[in-house]
This record gives C-alpha cells, structure tokens and sequence, in this order.
C-alpha cells in the first residue's frame, strides 16, 4: 500500500525548514522591537465564528465536521476572527491599546494551483483599541521593516481610506447590498468588470456623476503629491472630507518613520463590511499572479461578534508566499557546530560525554552514531558542512585534550575540553 500526503500540501525538508524557520525568527524579532506579544489559538474553531464573519458562502471553502458531541466545527481558514474570539474571551478588561502577533496554520478547501495551497501560514499582528493614523502608521511602519529586513527590495505598499469611497456611497444614498457588491467588484482589480458594472448595459448605479467620479477615483495611482487630486475629486462632497483629512495625517506620520516605500492607491478596496478605514496590500511584482504577499487595514470586528465598538488595525503575510519572494542565501548557516569523532573504540563512550557538554554549553553538536571507520566519518562530516570535528583520541583524552578540526580550514590544534565549547563558539 502505497501513502500520499493529501492534495494541496507539502512536506518541508532539513534546509526548507531551516530557512523557513530563519524567516520566522527575523519577523518575530521585528514585531517585538515594536512591542507586539504573541499569542495561540487553536486550529479548529466553531464554524459560526467564520460564518458570522464572512456569510454562510465561505462553507463551501472550510474544512468543517461535526465532531463528537455534533458541533459543526471547522479547521480555521484564516486568523483574524480567533483574535477577535479571544479577545472577547480574554482581554476585554485590558488596558488598550492590546499589541498582539501571531503565526499558524490556516486551511481552506480550495482548488489547488501555484502559489495557493490548502494548508498554508499565516504571520500576522492585531493593534486593538488604536484607531489612529498614528496606530495606522505604527501598523505600517513595522510592516515595512520586515520587509528590509527579510532582504526583500522591490515590495510596492499600496494604501487607501475606504473612508472616501463610503463617503460617496452615503453622500449619494446607495443601499447596503450595492455597496457591497461595488466592494467586491473593486477589490478584485478588474476596472474593465467595474467600468462595465457602472456604465454598461444594466450598471449597477443608475447615477452618472457617482459612476464617473468612481471610475475616476479607482485610477488614482501615485505618491502622496496625489493627495490635491484627489481633494479636486471629491473634496466637495462632504461625507468624504473627514477620510481625505486622515489620510493626510497618516502621511505626516509616514514620513516621521521615514516611510517612503509605498503609493497611494484609490483601488485597493479588501472588499469586506468591517473595513472602516486604511487598508492596504503589499505586492511584490516578480512573484507575478501571486503578488500580493500581505493585506490589512482598520476594521471593527468585535462589535460583530457581540463585542463593544473598538476598532483594530492590523495584517498579515502569506508566508508561503513571502518565502516564494526571499533570495535564498549564497551560503546556509550550518544546522550544527560540531561533529564529535571517537577515534578508536576506546573512546567511543567518552565521546557521547564529551557531546553531552558541549551542547549543555550552546553548542550544536552532532556525534558519531553509526561506527564508521575514521576516514569514513570525517567525509560524512564534510558532507554535513560543518565547521569543527572533535576528534577523541585515547592519548589525548589521558591529558584532558581532544584534537580540533577546523573543517574549513584544515588547520587542527590540541585543546583542553574545559575550553572546548568556549574555543568552538569563538571562532563561529
């Protein structure tokens, strides 16, 4: 019988895994200098939690059973509704704002194809009870430099204010079911579908001023010198005014984080009801139709869920893909430091003592295990890259020595094992 792993997952090997790992790492050390915690919720949820979120339509994309006591519950599809879970659970009574991350598994039944898996990561972070453009700023900031940090220089930030666009929607009297069918038409970023819905056969809106100013607005692509165009745009109406002038002080706050890597751009809709402010993508143009690696914004989630009105801001990458953007190393960092290699039989057990203390010391350390001949060990060693041998000789144990191996050098000294670890982790 022969065993597959399911459709639409992957098995990740030694040096994947390393280098994912390396990635997560880099993220959790920004988003802790910006002083996020992280938190865990479970991979399983009760399926009305993503129902009330997102409609009774997202069944068809979940992992959802019954389980034994006939609870309809299902494999979390993403992460956002669990943190607003867990805050109505857990943190309503903490001081605000609350600066949390995460990173998990999420799982949807889709049809697989490049760059969409149906298991796949999320690393992401929730700022609740900071609806500011300068929580907004902060959000972004750290957005960015994780970017930097990761190596990756051509992401393109992408923001907006749905503001602007509700403003034209209340300003103009458009019922609830259109706006939302707008939404989704713009998030997708196919103008021709909009232009089509708003100025073609049966438009959507039987309103040629509102249609006009929309197909101009989802056009304006550019700097924050855009800022008086699309003042010139919408600036009369005045259900929008409040948005455009948040914007503007979301701008002041980039530029005093030294943000300059990113565009406004009027197009960037994230389709969904609770998006009450900035929202914004990051796209990363090599990565082709998979470009898009992040999205977030501001939303009220909670007040949803039967929670009190606090907005929260927030994002999160898709790991897989952001992995997909990273030049991988020239040179992997070895996964060990050491390789300890008894030299004959008599000092076979010796050498198990002698690994215990240098990893009881910080250092990575592998041990012969298979009994090799010793110039079969030493090219196994080579073959694991690593950067020292220890080499246990009976003569020299009897002096409290071993011999060391530099592996890429060659060069071999006599060192005391009292100092070894210390010797080793010097010259990493």
């Amino acid at each position: 019988m022969e065993f597959n792993r399911p459709r639409g997952t992957r098995d990740f090997l030694f040096d994947e895994m390393r280098e994912r790992k390396r990635v997560e790492n880099i993220l959790r050390d920004v988003f802790q200098s910006y002083a996020f915690q992280e938190i865990k919720t479970p991979i399983f949820e009760e399926l009305e939690l993503f129902t009330t979120k997102s409609g009774e339509e997202i069944v068809d994309q979940l992992y959802n059973f019954k389980d034994k006591s006939d609870r309809e519950i299902t494999l979390r599809p993403e992460i956002t509704a669990p943190v607003a879970r867990l805050y109505l659970n857990e943190l309503t009574k903490t001081a605000k704002p609350i600066k949390l991350y995460y990173y998990g598994s999420c799982f949807r039944y889709e049809r697989p194809q490049k760059g969409r898996f149906r298991q796949f990561w999320q690393f992401g972070c929730e700022l609740i009870g900071a609806r500011s453009p300068d929580g907004e700023a902060e959000v972004l900031s750290m957005c960015n430099t994780s970017l930097e940090r990761l190596g990756i220089k051509t992401a393109e930030i992408h923001i907006n204010h749905l503001g602007i666009i509700r403003g034209l929607f209340k300003h103009f009297d458009i019922d609830s079911d259109t706006q939302r069918e707008l939404m989704i038409i713009i998030d997708k970023g196919d103008k021709d579908l909009l232009k089509e819905s708003l100025i073609g056969e049966k438009p959507l809106i039987d309103n040629p001023e509102l249609n006009a100013v929309l197909i101009d607005l989802i056009d304006m692509v550019g700097n924050k010198n855009i800022i008086k165009n699309i003042e010139d745009l919408v600036g009369d109406y005045e259900e929008t005014v409040d948005s455009i002038d948040e914007l503007k002080d979301l701008i002041k706050a980039l530029d005093s984080y030294n943000l300059e890597n990113y565009k406004l751009n009027l197009g960037v809709a994230r389709g969904l009801d609770y998006y009450t402010g900035i929202v914004f993508e990051v796209y990363i143009p090599e990565l082709g139709a998979q470009k898009q690696v992040c999205g977030g914004g501001t939303y009220s989630l909670i007040k949803i869920f039967g929670g009190d009105e606090v907005e929260s801001t927030g994002f999160a990458f898709g790991f897989d893909r952001l992995m997909n953007a990273i030049k991988e190393p020239e040179v992997l960092t070895p996964y060990i430091d050491a390789y300890v290699l008894p030299i004959n039989e008599e000092t076979h057990f010796e050498s198990f003592t002698i690994a215990t203390k240098l990893r009881n010391q910080g250092v990575k350390t592998e041990v012969d295990l298979s009994t090799r001949k010793f110039k079969k060990a030493l090219k196994h060693a080579n073959k694991l890259k690593v950067p020292y041998v220890v080499m246990v000789g009976k003569r020299d144990l009897d002096q409290g020595s071993v011999t060391l191996k530099n592996m890429y050098s060659g060069e071999q000294e006599i060192v005391s094992v009292n100092v070894l670890a210390d010797t080793i982790k010097k010259h990493l």
